[in-house]
């Protein structure tokens, strides 16, 4: 969520025990009890809109590149829930958050690493997000207080607190997700959360959180091929 209240301070994780320790396999890396295909096996990258594409402001001050994560957290933006689903909307949406977040949170950059448009465009966040995600590393962002540096963020545009959340949008988020988890190793049933599993706050909405059992298993059904 991108509303400066919801980025709560001093929140401690809940997820120590969802962690996992890594074990070799034949054909993939075992994780949690399932197999994740190795890069040769991978999930394909989506269309990701760059931003150059997008026109992003420049960063404050340089951004930092980080090893991989180990938690795909999932957001909504909290914005309105739009009907126009085009690629210019998406850009829209992607620029009201750059500018909240560098504006009104005092931010170097916009926070998260990737947004999806309620079109389900997929739209790189933070500077050098996309060649870190594709060199199997991650940027420091400011989407998951206290808990930055080892996670990757995905902002959903709308707020689905009483709302369904778009097939195009669900759909991406899990392709993208499954990328994820193969580019970083990662067992989806583990690796993806919701904001409010590490601090208070409604994110991603009472509506997307509960399906978040759903895209682990869409995007663990994409993994295995």
């Amino acid at each position: 969520m991108t509303a400066p209240e919801n980025f709560q301070r001093g929140q401690k994780s809940t997820l120590v025990s969802r962690r996992t320790v890594l074990g070799a396999t034949a054909g993939g890396v075992l994780l949690g009890g399932i197999t994740v295909p190795t890069a040769a096996h991978a999930a394909p990258a989506p269309r990701c809109y760059t931003r150059t594409e997008w026109s992003a402001r420049p960063p404050k001050s340089p951004t930092q590149v980080i090893a991989k994560p180990d938690h795909i957290v999932i957001h909504h933006t909290a914005s309105p829930n739009v009907t126009d689903y085009s690629l210019a909307a998406a850009y829209k949406v992607q620029h009201w958050i750059q500018d909240l977040h560098m504006d009104t949170n005092g931010w170097i950059d916009i926070g998260n690493q990737l947004t999806i448009s309620r079109g389900g465009f997929l739209m790189e966040g933070r500077s050098k997000s996309l060649s870190s995600i594709n060199n199997g590393q991650n940027v420091l962002g400011a989407q998951t207080a206290n808990n930055n540096s080892h996670t990757i963020g995905i902002e959903h545009e709308g707020i689905y607190v009483s709302e369904n959340v778009p097939v195009a949008l669900f759909d991406m988020s899990a392709l993208t997700c499954a990328w994820l988890c193969t580019k970083y190793g990662l067992d989806p049933q583990v690796a993806i959360v919701g904001h409010r599993d590490y601090n208070t706050t409604q994110c991603p909405g009472d509506v997307f959180y509960a399906r978040l059992p759903e895209l682990r298993d869409r995007v663990s059904e994409i993994v295995q091929g």
